[in-house]
């Protein structure tokens, strides 16, 4: 029923990250979309010493062949690699995983500016290899994970504008706080549970950028829809061709709820069953040509 276009996962022996809680084994995953009629996924490396235990790509080619075709690979590069400078040969890299196999970049997550130039040279390396890309963002520099980016994402925008073929995934609290206008800027850190009054910068982006795809996976995707159920269902039918579903599974136990809410439009008729579909499983095919 669903192809969930984010998902993580290590191998087993893997030291816990916070609250003690372990990083979820490539069979757990599988455990959790059988439950919940997942068909396959994407996953995505963690390498940015940010987050958490550093992972190979190698690690999740592995883990991808011996799925039986449930798990799909993406493959991650820090902007800083290969010579820490603007001018980094991504490509030879890029290169050699796509002779793998790999379908995609993400997800990409250091704490740099969207326009650091070394950053403006990885989106230009994965735009010539035809490779989407997903990112995490952050809303301020230190202590946290993700692109920077100032309020109203105008980085982001210019990146859009500068990569037109690259296709562009927005996820992250920073990214769908903007949704709707928000109160206050500091609500671009959190997940703001109050209605959306004003539409925000992220529908105008993706009028004006037919790049900019939606990655609805993680709390930050479900809470963007579920704080206002209505305009969630105008936000998933005018964009419908450019939404994913997601998980962003992260812990075996983690509460993964955008499938029920999504089947819940279907079943109350808020949302329509070719708009769910490509929601679900035929937008990722086609980006993945799958």
């Amino acid at each position: 029923m669903f192809i969930d276009i984010h998902a993580h996962a290590y191998r087993a022996g893997c030291p816990a990250a916070d609250g003690n809680i372990v990083f979820a084994t490539p069979d757990e995953v599988l455990a959790r979309y059988d439950e919940l009629e997942i068909e396959r996924g994407v996953l995505l490396p963690l390498i940015g010493p940010e987050t958490y235990l550093p992972q190979s790509n190698e690690d999740i080619l592995d883990m991808c062949e011996r799925s039986n075709g449930r798990f799909i690979p993406f493959c991650n590069l820090d902007p800083r690699g290969m010579t820490n400078s603007p001018s980094a040969p991504f490509n030879r890299w890029l290169d050699h995983y796509r002779t793998r196999g790999v379908k995609g970049m993400g997800e990409v997550m250091p704490n740099l500016p969207f326009e650091d130039p070394r950053c403006q040279n990885l989106f230009a390396h994965c735009e010539a290899a035809g490779f989407p890309f997903i990112f995490d963002i952050a809303d301020r520099i230190g202590g946290t994970y993700g692109f920077y980016d100032d309020p109203g994402l105008p980085q982001l925008e210019r990146t859009l504008a500068r990569f037109p073929t690259l296709k562009i995934l927005g996820h992250g609290p920073a990214f769908w706080a903007e949704i709707g206008t928000l109160d206050t800027p500091a609500d671009r850190g959190r997940y703001p549970r109050y209605p959306v009054r004003s539409e925000g910068v992220v529908p105008k982006l993706f009028r004006r950028y037919p790049n900019l795809l939606g990655d609805l996976s993680a709390g930050s995707g479900f809470n963007a829809l579920s704080r206002d159920p209505d305009h969630a269902a105008r936000f998933l039918h005018e964009f419908q061709d450019r939404l994913l579903f997601g998980t962003d599974i992260c812990f075996a136990t983690q509460a993964l709820p955008l499938a029920g809410f999504l089947l819940d439009l279907r079943k109350r008729g808020l949302l329509s069953e070719s708009a769910f579909q490509k929601i679900a499983r035929e937008n990722a095919i086609r980006l993945l040509n799958l």
